[in-house]
């Protein structure tokens, strides 16, 4: 008897009307919805900008950039992929227009089009459909790929081209358009309105695509008269048109919403593959405790210089959040721009919190801040975690203030400085394009026994995702510690450092890696655990006085603060 050859079924999500739909978060809810089906799941998203990759994109731009364990720049919604489905993305989750015709290009002047005219129909859509192949094998049943931005937008033309003669080649049961749009609700007429996804839908089917689902975004519920005419007018079967309407309390609601309209099992059946059971019951579970009333409550100040954009630090907010829901905690973000502190100083603009994160990022804007933030916390026995430029802010503060390092600073905000405290990585010396050349991906870890860092992971080695170019100077390495520095985390031979912490301190620690990408909802990461853990007084230092750490409970006051609630 023959054996059946392995198909891999193919979704592919688009979206109409308006932008920051929430397509990411729709794909990922599906991600999530069919893994717990007992399907093997992979999700890409292709992005129309031209920029091959967002690394050098100002996250005003296109929010965090964030990075996958084999070393991909990529954007932020593949955060979302990991958190809700729990997949392990790659640099295959990721094209860009940029990066589709750059491939392109090079494989025209290596001449491997034997002279022919290279144009997006054929050369730039099989391309594309390249980069939606990647994901087919044995090892993934159903691949999800989110087509970036909005129908009708002249960008996304090839990617919807693409997709088209893509389940033009695999079938109608291998594959399936899924379309995300937006029935608003127009107050003064106090009425929803079909019409802009009839719209949106019109320009698909212009394109050569029907929508199989319809996911409708709108703040309320949708009167059967409503569905019926978007069934109707958008040739989509009635039980096939999903609302998704905003939720109050958490996004990771998402999932649950669309499992109660059975989109999973439609989804499943449309593909011709065996509905299995739902296992949904301990995320169902971990949504209770989110909105589940609090006795606890702590503010953590976030010390940025892009926070006036939220999905600046999308990962940063997720992972605090996770670490709260952890120890069963209220949290409160108290979003703090860096520049506010150089103006005003840390004792007016960081007064009442109960800990403080200062993230990554680039550029001497507002590092002075960062630095006054570090400086509150140690000399305030305020709980600390510092990350990438974040560490390198804390160890530039300890060598002046507590070592006494005149000029202390990093090589890259102060090249002609006297004491490079923070100096450029030896291998990123020859580098001269921005893009794609830092140190990136995961690299592993050894960690100091009896730290903070090693309590918290319960382990000596652990690999951890990275994104930088300057590193802590060894040669300092000796004064910082004689003062009281913990280098808790080194690379296996010793020659970087990858974690510090202090002493004499109740929890302040420091990594020069990203662990906000690794949070779970189901599995805070261990370092955002501790650290809210720590802010929210349940932490307590251990006896050996060496930076170990035991659980204990203690009292914490109740503050208020002004921060916005996660």
């Amino acid at each position: 008897m023959k054996k059946c050859e392995h198909v891999t079924k193919h979704l592919f999500i688009t979206g109409g009307v308006v932008s920051s739909l929430g397509k990411g978060i729709t794909a990922a809810s599906i991600a999530l919805l069919l893994k717990r089906r007992g399907y093997r799941v992979q999700i890409q998203k292709l992005d129309p900008y031209v920029n091959v990759d967002p690394g050098t994109m100002s996250p005003y731009e296109h929010g965090e950039v964030f990075v996958t364990d084999d070393g991909a720049e990529t954007d932020l919604d593949l955060g979302h992929y990991e958190r809700f489905a729990d997949v392990s993305c790659r640099r295959e989750s990721n094209y860009t227009t940029g990066r589709i015709y750059q491939t392109v290009i090079e494989r025209e002047r290596r001449g491997d089009y034997l002279g022919k005219t290279v144009q997006v129909i054929p050369h730039i859509t099989d391309e594309i459909k390249n980069a939606i192949r990647v994901l087919d094998g044995p090892e993934v049943d159903i691949a999800i790929t989110e087509i970036g931005g909005t129908v009708g937008d002249i960008e996304s033309l090839p990617f919807l081209e693409a997709i088209r003669q893509y389940r033009q080649e695999i079938g109608s049961r291998n594959g399936l358009f899924i379309h995300l749009t937006l029935v608003p609700y127009i107050r003064a007429a106090q009425e929803m309105k079909t019409k802009p996804s009839q719209q949106s839908v019109g320009i698909l089917r212009e394109i050569g695509i029907i929508p199989d689902i319809l996911i409708c975004r709108c703040e309320r519920p949708l009167e059967e008269e409503h569905l019926r005419k978007l069934s109707l007018f958008c040739n989509v079967s009635r039980e096939l048109v999903i609302q998704e309407i905003d939720v109050a309390r958490t996004i990771y609601e998402v999932p649950i919403e669309l499992a109660r309209q059975e989109l999973d099992t439609y989804l499943l059946e449309l593909l011709d593959l065996h509905v299995r059971d739902l296992q949904l019951d301990d995320w169902v579970a971990f949504v209770d405790r989110v909105v589940a009333p609090k006795a606890r409550h702590c503010e953590i100040a976030v010390v940025g210089k892009y926070t006036g954009l939220r999905d600046a630090y999308k990962s940063i907010y997720e992972a605090l959040d996770h670490g709260a829901i952890a120890n069963d905690l209220e949290l409160t973000v108290r979003p703090v721009e860096a520049t506010e502190i150089e103006a005003k100083g840390a004792d007016a603009v960081l007064a009442g919190v109960d800990g403080i994160l200062v993230p990554g990022g680039f550029g001497v804007r507002g590092i002075e801040g960062k630095i006054l933030a570090a400086t509150h916390a140690r000399e305030r026995t305020i709980p600390f975690l510092g990350i990438c430029l974040g560490m390198q802010c804390a160890v530039i503060e300890f060598a002046r203030n507590v070592c006494g390092i005149a000029g202390a600073n990093s090589q890259e905000f102060d090249p002609e400085g006297p004491a490079h405290v923070i100096h450029l990585m030896e291998e990123q010396k020859a580098v001269r394009n921005l893009g794609g050349t830092m140190r990136l991906g995961a690299w592993p870890c050894d960690l100091r026994e009896n730290t903070r860092a090693a309590a918290a992971y319960a382990g000596r080695h652990i690999a951890e995702r990275h994104r930088h170019r300057y590193e802590v100077n060894t040669d300092y390495r000796s004064r910082f510690e004689e003062a009281g520095m913990i280098f808790s985390g080194t690379s296996p031979d010793g020659a970087l450092v990858e974690m510090v912490e202090l002493r004499n301190h109740p929890w302040f620690v420091a990594c020069q890696f990203h662990p906000e990408f690794r949070s779970r909802p189901l599995k805070a990461h261990p370092l955002f655990r501790d650290f809210v853990a720590a802010s929210g007084g349940l932490l307590a230092s251990a006896p050996d006085g060496d930076g170990g750490q035991v659980r204990a409970p203690r009292s914490a006051p109740r503050r208020t603060g002004t921060g916005t609630r996660t």
